[in-house]
């Protein structure tokens, strides 16, 4: 028998398996895409772009992600699936050559106290074996530098049954490193016992000043009749058992006036009725009580580290592990990089690696125990952006959301390497973005619009970036724009003067905000604007600060119950149909008993995303169907939330819908460049820049003298961009002062004074570089943003 000769093909011949390199997408309907049909090539860099609202998350994130998601979810057992969410197939006719997606957005992180920028990255777990294997004394396994592990100690005899064996254990131990104090925290609460009561009077006399603790109401009553303490007797005269009654008593059943009740302390009794609840749910006459009540301080016996005294006394190079975790990270960069242990060569070689990813992606000015929680959006985003950097994944698809928010010109260079790196390891990189920089090195980009809402949700160019700029879209349009530094800046009114601030790194800052005029604060990320502005000009009097963080409210929350709009239109209706205003609420009388007006029906699913499906019986309209056979205009209460902010104004503007109300609110939303939003939008689905810009158009009535805005620009295309910059205008000629938080270089160009911050970031900045006008900065270019300014106005 003839062996058989195995003939490799030709090299000319491609393997049928290479030939799927795209992903196809045929007619996408998701929000507002209108039959959307593309094909994005697969291992290449593709940027959507377009205005706000046109379109571009609805087709990346709401359709390909999503399906990718779905299709991932499915390949888990029956099992695991019955605890998972069914997610809805997105409607799109066809979806093909799909890989494994993985969303990198701009989600705040847990603000849980306990999570910090090292456990949210193998940085922090690698340090605690570093130092399980290094520490000097030693004091036990990795767990024991953990601020997330209590230690425990019990003892006694524990039986465990195993079929016939029986095993007898004695004692069991873990040493853990969290504080027991603070309970890994850092800080403890403390209670302002002045603001509790007044111990110049007696009980009878109202000394308790705790809302909900009347004269005559329960809660005084329990102390009063308890026969611990003396109801007519000042509580400074009282003896020191008295007191230890009065303020800290072990919880007690006794009968008070007849009726069995539990008697305790006031302080452990004010900590369980008011202090363990969630502070956001709380009426505003208790929160107001406990934010004056409360003080969070340092714990002082562990001093802020969150770790026990075992874990501090433990220490390479005279180096604990809570000092590692205080330094900046470039500086622990430097440090690790100096360790020379063969035992551990492969754990410190992971760790080095990590450490110089967030210095790369230009995050070094972080140190590790800084709170989750306390990053921005865009910080969030990059430090998510760590653990994929160093994955030995390829030929998956990396969704971001506007990586460069936040970013100074000077930062968008690295990120962009970043992005072109993920790239070049064989991964499809698809990244929603407005920033010129990163739209230049796309190998793919398409563009979605041409305008916002329902009037975009279509492809307007598929292409390279040449082709966009001679493409005629709005994009291409605007792509090159360039902002000629202002000829003449407006003169000050007068000057705000900060002497020395030192929040955070800021160095003993001195510097004169001129008021009356656009001032934009500049810098590197990390180089202590916010510091600057929002530590040093507390909103207050005078003051409105407007900021990127969640608005405070549930998923029922929208703009038209945001921003006041819901009242007069309620109102309208009620006045044409001859009913109570009440009845066009969707969280009162109006509501649809099945959703109780949500709309949506919510599932949650304790470890993983709850799930929202549409109300059968109201179809997702929030309302009970005899409300909605009231008509105004022609068109009943939930046609009127599901139009946007534009049509709602020509609606409310003239004929039998005018309200001259609504209508100036809606003009508001449309200054600030909202006009796609819909009324009915839950709050929830907005970005950070549209929470903003609606914060802004409700804050634009108020009387302050002084605006305060943090990267207003975030999220807005090109073209929006010269719309802010003209409502800033009229914010200044108006009579009001505005300072902004910014990195864009058109608001730059634009302002009347600069005052810029650096000249690196963490220790490395905090300091004043420069303070003048545009032109004077680009003259100079003295500083990293002196010299991006010039390049960009072609100086």
């Amino acid at each position: 028998m003839s062996k058989a000769t195995r003939t490799d093909p030709q090299p000319s011949a491609p393997h049928g398996a290479d030939s799927h390199d795209l992903i196809r997408v045929l007619g996408a309907r998701e929000n507002n895409l209108k039959d959307v049909s593309i094909e994005i090539p697969k291992r290449r860099l593709t940027v959507f772009t377009g205005v706000s609202g046109s379109g571009k998350s609805s087709l990346v994130f709401n359709t390909i992600a999503a399906e990718s998601q779905r299709l991932i979810n499915e390949t888990y057992s029956s099992f695991v699936q019955g605890f998972m969410p069914t997610l809805a197939r997105p409607e799109v006719d066809v979806l093909e050559g799909l890989t494994t997606a993985i969303i990198v957005d701009q989600q705040r992180m847990g603000s849980d106290p306990r999570s910090t920028v090292g456990t949210a990255t193998d940085a922090n777990a690698m340090l605690r074996i570093l130092f399980s294997r290094l520490g000097k004394p030693h004091i036990g396994p990795p767990s024991a530098y953990a601020f997330n592990v209590p230690s425990v100690r019990a003892s006694g005899a524990i039986t465990v049954e195993r079929g016939d064996k029986k095993t007898v254990k004695a004692t069991f131990n873990r040493t853990g490193g969290m504080c027991p104090r603070c309970e890994g925290r850092g800080t403890v609460s403390d209670l302002d016992l002045t603001q509790l009561y007044d111990d110049s009077k007696s009980l009878n006399e109202g000394a308790i000043t705790i809302p909900g603790y009347g004269s005559d109401g329960w809660n005084m009553r329990l102390y009063k009749e308890s026969g611990f303490v003396d109801p007519d007797k000042p509580i400074s005269k009282y003896t020191k058992k008295e007191l230890q009654d009065f303020l800290h008593h072990e919880p007690t059943r006794m009968k008070i006036a007849g009726i069995n009740m539990t008697y305790e302390g006031l302080i452990p009794r004010v900590q369980k009725s008011m202090l363990s609840k969630d502070k956001e749910a709380m009426q505003p006459h208790i929160r107001a009580f406990v934010d004056r009540a409360v003080a969070f301080t340092t714990c002082p016996e562990c001093d802020g580290t969150r770790l026990g005294e075992g874990a501090r006394a433990s220490k390479i190079k005279r180096i604990s592990i809570a000092d590692a975790c205080a330094m900046q990270i470039s500086d622990l960069a430097d440090w690790v990089r100096a360790l020379k242990e063969p035992s551990v060569a492969p754990l410190l070689t992971a760790l080095q690696q990590t450490l110089d990813s967030f210095v790369e992606i230009g995050l070094g000015y972080l140190a590790l125990d800084r709170p989750a929680g306390t990053l921005s959006g865009g910080e969030a985003q990059r430090v998510k952006m760590i653990r994929h950097l160093g994955s030995s994944l390829t030929d998956v698809t990396y969704v971001f959301d506007e990586p460069t928010a936040g970013l100074h010109p000077h930062d968008i260079q690295r990120m962009n390497e970043l992005l072109l790196r993920l790239r070049d390891k064989g991964n499809t990189v698809l990244v929603v973005e407005h920033k010129p920089e990163t739209i230049a090195i796309a190998d793919h980009v398409v563009d979605l619009g041409p305008g916002a809402g329902t009037a975009g949700g279509s492809v307007c160019f598929e292409g390279t970036v040449e082709g966009l700029r001679t493409g005629g879209t709005v994009t291409g349009r605007h792509f090159d724009d360039r902002s000629s530094v202002k000829e003449t800046p407006r003169e000050a009114t007068g000057t705000l003067e900060i002497r020395g601030a030192s929040a955070n790194n800021l160095r003993d800052v001195d510097v004169d905000v001129p008021l009356g005029v656009l001032v934009v604060v500049t810098g590197v990320a990390g180089s202590g604007k916010s510091s600057l502005v929002h530590g040093s000009i507390p909103a207050g009097e005078g003051v409105v600060s407007v900021d990127q963080s969640p608005i405070r409210g549930s998923r029922r929350s929208n703009p038209a119950t945001y921003t006041g709009l819901l009242d007069p239109i309620r109102k309208a209706f009620a006045k044409a149909n001859g009913v109570k205003p009440a009845l066009f609420s969707a969280n009162s009388e109006g509501a649809c008993p099945t959703c109780n007006g949500a709309g949506v029906i919510y599932t949650d699913l304790a470890m993983m995303a709850g799930v929202a499906s549409p109300c059968e019986d109201c179809e997702g309209k929030r309302y009970q169907p005899s409300v909605l056979e009231y008509h105004l205009g022609g068109r009943d209460i939930s046609e009127v939330l599901a139009m946007s902010v534009d049509e709602a104004g020509e609606f409310f503007r003239a004929g039998e819908g005018a309200t001259p109300a609504a209508q100036r609110v809606l003009s508001r939303l449309s200054d600030v460049g909202l006009g796609y939003l819909t009324l009915g939008q839950p709050l929830t689905t907005l970005s950070g820049g549209e929470r903003q810009r609606l914060k802004l158009a409700t804050h634009m009535a108020d009387k302050g003298g002084v605006y305060v805005l943090d990267e207003p620009t975030t999220g807005l295309h090109l073209a929006d961009v010269e719309q802010l910059l003209g409502l800033l205008d009229r914010l200044v000629d108006s009579g009001k002062s505005v300072i902004v938080v910014e990195h864009h270089q058109a608001v730059m160009a634009h302002a009347d004074w600069i005052i810029d911050l650096g000249p690196g970031a963490g220790h490395d900045g905090g300091r004043l570089v420069f303070e003048g006008t545009p032109a004077d900065l680009v003259a100079a270019r003295s500083t990293l943003t002196g010299e991006h300014l010039a390049a960009y106005v072609g100086a």
